[in-house]
C-alpha cells in the first residue's frame, strides 16, 4: 500500500511541498449522490473488470451525469498517475507493479458501456 506521507511514495514535483489542505466546498456546489439505472451498470461493469477510472480517483463531481449515458475515463497502469498535474486530484508517484492482463481487460468494458 502506497503512504503518500512518505516522500519517496509521492510524486517527484509534490514530495518536498507541504500537504494543502482540501477546502470545504459550499452547500451550492454539491451533487446528489447518482442513483440512475444507466450509472449503476457502468459502475457495475467496471467493478467486474476491475478497471480504475479517472472520474473516481479524481473525485469528479460528475460522474453520476457522464455514468448514467456509459461514459467513462479510465486509467492505464493501475491507479497511481506518474505525472505531477497541480490541479489534478489524482493521486501521483510511482507506480504500483503493472497487471500484465489489463490490456485484455479493458477493450470489452468499453464496448459494453457504448
Amino acid at each position: 500500500m502506497r503512504d503518500i506521507n512518505l516522500p519517496g511514495m509521492r510524486h517527484p514535483e509534490k514530495a518536498h511541498r507541504p500537504d494543502n489542505a482540501q477546502p470545504k466546498k459550499p452547500a451550492w456546489i454539491r451533487v446528489k449522490a447518482p442513483t440512475s439505472e444507466g450509472y449503476k451498470r457502468t459502475r457495475d461493469i467496471l467493478r467486474d473488470k476491475r478497471l480504475v477510472t479517472v472520474c473516481e480517483e479524481a473525485g469528479c463531481p460528475n460522474v453520476g451525469e457522464c455514468w448514467s449515458q456509459g461514459h467513462a475515463t479510465m486509467m492505464i497502469m493501475g491507479e497511481i498517475c506518474t505525472r505531477g498535474c497541480t490541479f489534478c486530484n489524482v493521486a501521483t508517484g510511482k507506480p504500483q507493479t503493472l497487471d500484465a492482463f489489463e490490456p485484455a481487460g479493458s477493450p470489452m468494458p468499453s464496448a459494453n458501456l457504448a
